[in-house]
């Protein structure tokens, strides 16, 4: 699929004119493993080292698109795999942090986006259900992997009103919501749409076998 078909399955479905502006200043086939870049450009997720795959173009745009972002903001990824994501938030927000689990996918990640130019997004490897306290707070989060619940570190370290998506659920079977920070905790704003994550590993998520 070239990217102008990508493109145009995407704005069928976005609303803001930004979002559809990022997907097109990031190529896709810049943040996938060598050997899947003939399809980069299509609309499903693509296999990346550890088991685990690229977040398909379409799910990403409903993902950041809840965040509704105006650019000024300072947001969380949980998750950065290639780099994809994270450099579609760069372009839309002014400070992205990243915290991938894995050293190599972060070292490919911020390969692929300083190879773009892209100063405004930073990875860190750690655990991400402990999000990034030294940076906190966050505007916004959104997290590309599925717990049951969201890690209460990541609730702590989201401002008042901030709000945060995140798949729920076991892993392979989600239901993707949408929260907002209130008095007294989050709340669960939106139901964005079922999908299959992989599941979130660590201190506040899932525990490895």
């Amino acid at each position: 699929m070239p990217a102008e078909d990508l493109l145009r399955t995407l704005a069928a479905g976005i609303q803001d004119p930004r979002l559809l502006q990022a997907f097109t200043v990031v190529p896709r086939d810049e943040f996938v493993p060598p050997e899947w870049r003939a399809r980069a450009y299509e609309d499903t997720p693509l296999p990346i080292p550890h088991g685990l795959v690229t977040t398909q173009p379409s799910l990403i745009a409903t993902m950041i698109g809840a965040l509704a972002l105006e650019g000024e903001e300072r947001v969380l990824e949980i998750g950065t795999g290639y780099g994809y994501q994270t450099a579609l938030l760069a372009v839309l927000a002014d400070e992205v942090y990243s915290v991938e689990r894995w050293a190599d996918l972060a070292h490919s990640a911020q390969s692929n986006l300083a190879r773009r130019g892209i100063a405004n997004a930073h990875v860190r490897v750690g655990d991400g259900t402990k999000g990034l306290p030294e940076e906190a707070p966050f505007d916004d989060i959104v997290v590309a992997a599925a717990s049951p619940r969201v890690p209460s570190a990541l609730a702590e370290q989201l401002v008042a009103g901030g709000r945060l998506v995140q798949p729920i659920g076991p892993g392979g079977n989600e239901q993707v919501s949408l929260f907002v920070k209130e008095v007294g905790g989050l709340r669960r704003a939106d139901l964005l749409m079922g999908a299959n994550f992989v599941r979130l590993i660590g201190a506040e998520g899932v525990q490895e076998a």
